[in-house]
């Protein structure tokens, strides 16, 4: 083999370095003993296991699941953490035993039918969303090129059939002071974590330095911390399990984090973070300090689609006093209270604890761990909301409403707490931070992710949402209502309503000139929705308008009566449909100083009876074309 290495290895005309000798792939299954089959997985997550498929039931379809295993959780697969690949396992060992329980089993994969796939599809001992992602898992391992031939088509098709992903339980964040009363909560135990840690680990150095100067309890407890320190052990201690056992935490929390301290300092990474559970559970010791201002680290993102799990972050640092306000700070804070029981147990994740091995059957060193480095699912023992309720002054939260007037509200209950609603919460707050602008709230997600799995159930980004939407719309009235303004001091003032007049005598009556009034109730003064009383002078220029109709609206030549009513109702009618098909700054920019002069200027002189009236009557076309011309767009 080569010995060329590094940059200028290869080059035109220059071989690439290859093994030296046949290369052959490991066999996709091992068969190291006649009647066994094992499929070795080795992840990207750097995690491996071996699934055994000889404990499957029906032994003729054991090759099978064990090729199209080893296939979809190979190197070329897509299911490369160890996750993904225990999703896979469940889901061939539900469909071996599903099966196995059918009165005539189809002994091989050629005996399947679309029968029996309807049937595993339809079953009724699993829940829809099981019954979908199973049968989803099952369709891709079947479905690789190099299985192709191996099922029946009828079965193929069944399995490629359309399937409606049912509709996830929506959840919501927390509220902001709900939000606000757990940070401060998580902090305050963080901090107090730090403190106990820091202030041993103060004692130790003294004590190591100058015993001698130590105070006797100082010195005894000294001793004790250095015996643990040294190799990692926590003593034994006699009695009862259940009163030694809170004792040896004790003992050991002097030292190092317990599984009790885990709950406020992981709820705290996710909100300062703004980071899913899953990434903070694997949060890696490999980083890199930039400058002592920033770190870098990569974290892992689950379900971002093939080859795409892990990402480059940077965090700041901030000062020191600022470390639980930051996420760098916090970030090499959870390196600092993890770091001795990291090297007892070689962990290569920022989070490891000591425990009691009683219930591991572990002693010694081995009481060290790193909780998900081989099980993500350990997060739901962190008891969250145990936490909570259980601290001197517990996390509380927000008072539901009084049923009844005069009745004193519930007393306030202790917080639920999950991993969703932290989430949910932090991207709520970021959104609302940033104006509500969606692809720049994308943090660990999509836009449209981040609004349909996160934003569009928390009921307080809803009503924040709607608070912001409604001054929004009264901004845009307003602005619509100056421009409207502006205009009709331009030309010549608001429109002439004439509400009770219909014929030439009555317009005369309310102060017209006998010509204009005669023209105006004969209709020869209309034009597209009211009426002109002088088109060779524009108020503004002084001569022949050849404005927009849509400026009518605010000019002083206009004139509406009782006959312009219809139209105008169909022109609102109209401009109400726009509004659905535009967005809101575009349709409030054209459209709405007139939508303001139609409702405020002239509608309001007719009295809510005729206007009723006359939108139980068939309306005419609003003839909106007359303006949407594309010379009249500005």
């Amino acid at each position: 083999m080569s010995r060329r290495q590094g940059r200028g290895s290869t080059g035109t005309g220059r071989p690439a370095v290859v093994p030296a000798g046949p290369y052959e792939a490991p066999p996709l299954v091992r068969e190291d003993v006649p009647g066994t089959l094992l499929v070795d997985f080795h992840g990207e997550d750097n995690r491996k296991r071996s699934y055994d498929f000889s404990t499957l039931p029906l032994p003729g379809w054991r090759p099978l699941l064990a090729r199209s295993f080893a296939l979809r959780t190979g190197y070329s697969g897509d299911a490369r953490t160890l996750e993904s690949a225990r999703h896979a396992w469940t889901a061939v060992q539900n469909w071996a035993r599903f099966l196995d329980t059918l009165a005539l089993p189809p002994a091989t994969p050629q005996h399947l039918t679309r029968a029996h796939v309807d049937a595993y599809n339809d079953r009724t001992d699993a829940a829809p969303r099981t019954r979908h992602a199973m049968m989803m898992e099952l369709r891709t391992q079947f479905a690789d090129p190099q299985l192709k031939g191996e099922l029946p088509s009828e079965a193929h098709d069944a399995f490629n059939r359309r399937l409606r992903k049912p509709e996830a339980a929506s959840v919501g964040g927390y509220s902001s002071g709900e939000l606000e009363r757990l940070t401060a909560a998580a902090r305050a135990d963080t901090a107090r974590i730090t403190r106990r840690l820091r202030d041993s680990e103060d004692l130790l150095r003294r004590y190591r330095e100058a015993p001698d100067r130590l105070g006797e309890e100082d010195r005894s407890r000294g001793e004790m911390l250095a015996a643990m320190a040294a190799g990692g052990v926590v003593p034994e201690l006699s009695g009862r399990l259940n009163v030694r056992l809170p004792q040896r935490v004790a003992l050991a929390s002097q030292l190092f984090m317990t599984w009790r301290d885990l709950a406020p300092l992981f709820i705290l990474l996710m909100i300062v973070t703004e980071r899913n559970g899953e990434t903070i559970k694997e949060l890696p010791v490999r980083h890199r300090v930039l400058e002592d201002r920033a770190v870098e680290l990569t974290v892992v993102k689950r379900r971002r689609g093939t080859k795409r799990w892990f990402e480059t972050v940077t965090w700041e640092i901030g000062p020191k006093s600022r470390e639980l306000h930051t996420a760098g700070g916090l970030y090499l804070l959870l390196l600092e209270l993890t770091a001795r029981s990291r090297a007892c147990c070689d962990a290569s994740t920022a989070i490891a604890i000591w425990r009691d091995g009683h219930r591991a059957k572990v002693v010694g060193r081995d009481e060290h761990w790193a909780p998900f480095e081989q099980n993500l699912g350990l997060g739901s023992a962190m008891e969250l909301s145990g936490w909570a309720a259980g601290r001197p002054k517990p996390v509380l939260a927000d008072p539901p409403p009084k049923k009844k007037k005069g009745t004193d509200p519930p007393p306030p209950r202790p917080l639920r707490i999950t991993f969703n609603q932290i989430k949910t919460s932090a991207d709520a707050r970021r959104t609302r931070q940033l104006g509500g602008h969606l692809p720049s709230s994308a943090k660990s997600n999509t836009a449209q992710t981040l609004y349909r799995n996160y934003l569009k159930a928390d009921e307080p980004t809803r009503e924040w949402a709607a608070e912001v939407v409604s001054e929004a719309l009264v901004d845009a009235e307003q602005a619509a209502a100056e421009a409207h303004e502006r205009a009709i001091a331009r030309r010549g003032g608001s429109p002439k309503v004439l509400p009770e007049a219909t014929t030439a005598q009555q317009l005369q009556e309310d102060g017209l000139p006998p010509e204009i009034a005669r023209k105006l109730a004969d209709g020869q003064l209309d034009t597209a929705w009211t009426a002109c009383e002088d088109h060779d002078h524009n108020p503004e220029t002084g001569k022949p308008c050849g404005d927009s109709f849509l400026d009518c609206f605010h000019c002083g030549n206009c004139l509406v009566t009782p006959t312009h009513l219809p139209r105008l109702l169909s022109l609102l009618d109209s401009l109400g449909t726009l509004r659905h098909r535009m967005s809101e700054d575009d349709w409030w920019k054209r459209y709405g100083p007139v939508w303001v002069a139609i409702e405020r200027d002239i509608l309001t002189k007719f009295s809510p009876a005729e206007v009723a009236r006359e939108r139980a009557k068939p309306l005419p076309d609003a003839m909106l074309d007359l303006v949407e011309a594309p010379w009249e767009h500005p």
